[in-house]
């Protein structure tokens, strides 16, 4: 069978371990040549080490393809402009940024500090910008060129973050803001040849193994739906050129896909005024009456 990334360059960050890994590795199988960026920290974001990194290289070449390692902080700007200069420079191109990496730190609200905020915010969310603002200005400086792209971005989102998760304030509110980041950048990027999608993996990970070890345990027998590599046959066909949608949202467990569905205008009443405080409890709850009820929180 004809492999669907031939010829293709691809960044996949946070890909020393999990999920990343399972992407890196799917992504040389159909023949992308691939930057496996991983800081090689510890669940917690803690320790720096290339060796993740650098185990899913050799895999790689084992099986007869091309990668090279990358321990950049993705969540610094340069850092993440040097990931996409190596991808152009070791290989003379960049089609596909895989956005994977991430850690947790999870606290109730009322106990959440104010580092453990910051930190899972800046690997999630501003760890997806940087690379895609880079990737972007290239793609963009190419089809301006006369060069248009077929260029493809995965990220990754959460059902924490499309439906929300206790205990999880930091994380969904990263992962939310990754869903809408993947909205606005596929709008603006579109007309650079660059589709750009998001994935809301159920997976596991050493993020999930531990807080919901008993849905995350492999059967004694038959299909393991929460194996990673389940995954990564989606990212695949997202960063091929056959790929032909973008802005979207695709929950993935086992052999399960869902198309979520965002945030939508629902009921509405407009009184053509301003309107007067005392009227607005009466119309908020029809609104409400009429409007489909919200999914439950996870966990709640």
């Amino acid at each position: 069978m004809a492999r669907i990334l031939e010829g293709r360059v691809a960044i996949v960050t946070g890909a020393g371990r999990g999920l990343g890994r399972e992407h890196a590795l799917e992504l040389a199988r159909q023949g992308a040549k691939v930057v496996v960026n991983d800081l090689g920290t510890t669940l917690d974001g803690d320790g720096v080490s290339v060796g993740p990194a650098q185990e899913v290289v050799e895999l790689i070449e084992a099986a007869g393809g091309e990668a090279i390692a990358n321990g950049a902080d993705i969540a610094d700007f340069a850092q993440a402009g040097a990931l996409v200069e190596q991808a152009l420079t070791a290989f003379g191109r960049l089609d596909i940024l895989v956005n994977n990496a991430g850690f947790v730190r999870d606290r109730m609200l009322v106990n959440a500090g104010e580092d453990e905020w910051d930190a899972v915010i800046r690997v999630h969310l501003k760890g997806h910008f940087a690379p895609l603002r880079h990737a972007s200005a290239h793609w963009r400086a190419e089809a301006k060129a006369g060069r248009q792209p077929v260029a493809r971005v995965v990220n990754t989102s959460s059902g924490a973050g499309l439906q929300g998760s206790i205990g999880q304030a930091a994380y969904s509110a990263a992962k939310g803001g990754i869903a809408s980041l993947t909205l606005v950048a596929a709008a603006e990027l579109q007309r650079y040849g660059v589709h750009v999608n998001a994935i809301a993996p159920s997976a596991r990970t050493r993020m999930t193994e531990g807080p919901f070890a008993d849905a995350m345990a492999a059967p004694a027998h038959g299909f393991d739906r929460m194996d990673p590599a389940n995954v990564s046959p989606v990212v695949a066909w997202l960063a091929s050129a056959d790929c032909d949608v973008t802005g979207r949202v695709l929950e993935i467990e086992g052999g399960r896909l869902c198309l979520e569905e965002g945030w939508r205008h629902g009921p509405r009443r407009d009184r053509d005024r301003r309107w007067d405080a005392a009227e607005v409890g009466e119309a908020v709850r029809a609104l409400v009456a009429e409007a489909a009820a919200p999914e439950p929180v996870y966990g709640a």
